[in-house]
């Protein structure tokens, strides 16, 4: 693959970000060749993947806030973006943990961890108003991010669990990110969540993206997250 596209966009960004291309190249591929049998990206195209796959996902470097955390969750990784991309970038002394509720992409993701021998990322199965309760996982991450998976008033209640207080959730959005956060008032001041910046930006084709920033200022009550697909059916 070509990641000219790639440094050029960091480097407008004003991010300095050492990474290794083989390495990019290698899950690249790996994404390739396992979405012949699954449903892993619609995106094939290797220009468009190194934008809006590996260009979005290290967006993230655009945050103060996204820097300096030991312990990263990847809320519902899908087939491993922006998670896998930041394993491969994050200083090796970090942890990060990529989570999705469908075993076929869990398994996927072992698989090129096992691979490509990567130490800092841990695939994990799991449904996320379940694992928040596990005292393992429950308000123990710095860094909390989900790209493409709910609404925000839906996924503020999947994320803020994992959250330590005074830690970080950071919501990957698209054109919607203003909309979606009016809509998301309630669930921020129920879930103790502070919106510290709102990060809009455009990606080299033109795509709108807006990168949410919400610091969380205490413990969350026992009831959250809430089970039985409550805050997708009925968010706060």
């Amino acid at each position: 693959m070509n990641w000219d596209q790639l440094n050029e966009g960091l480097k407008a960004w004003g991010i300095q970000l050492d990474y290794d291309a083989e390495k990019f190249n290698q899950f690249a591929n790996l994404v390739l060749s396992a979405n012949e049998t699954m449903n892993l990206t619609r995106i094939t195209d290797q220009e468009e993947m190194v934008e809006k796959h590996f260009l979005d996902s290290l967006s993230l470097y655009r945050l103060p806030q996204f820097r300096g955390g030991e312990k990263y969750m990847d809320l519902g990784t899908g087939g491993g973006f922006p998670g896998m991309v930041l394993a491969l970038t994050l200083p090796p002394e970090s942890e990060i943990l990529l989570m999705d509720s469908l075993r076929k992409r869990i398994a996927f993701l072992q698989g090129v961890i096992d691979t490509m021998g990567v130490e800092n990322a841990v695939a994990l199965h799991a449904r996320a108003e379940e694992l928040a309760r596990d005292g393992k996982y429950r308000e123990q991450y710095d860094v909390v991010v989900s790209r493409a998976v709910a609404r925000l008033d839906t996924l503020l209640e999947y994320a803020m669990g994992f959250v330590a207080v005074g830690g970080t959730f950071i919501a990957m959005k698209g054109q919607d990110g203003q909309r979606e956060l009016k809509e998301a008032k309630q669930a921020l001041k129920l879930l103790h969540g502070e919106v510290v910046a709102v990060d809009e930006f455009e990606l080299p084709g033109g795509d709108q993206r807006s990168l949410i920033v919400i610091e969380k200022t205490r413990a969350l009550e026992e009831k959250y997250p809430r089970g039985g697909g409550k805050p997708r059916k009925s968010p706060l």
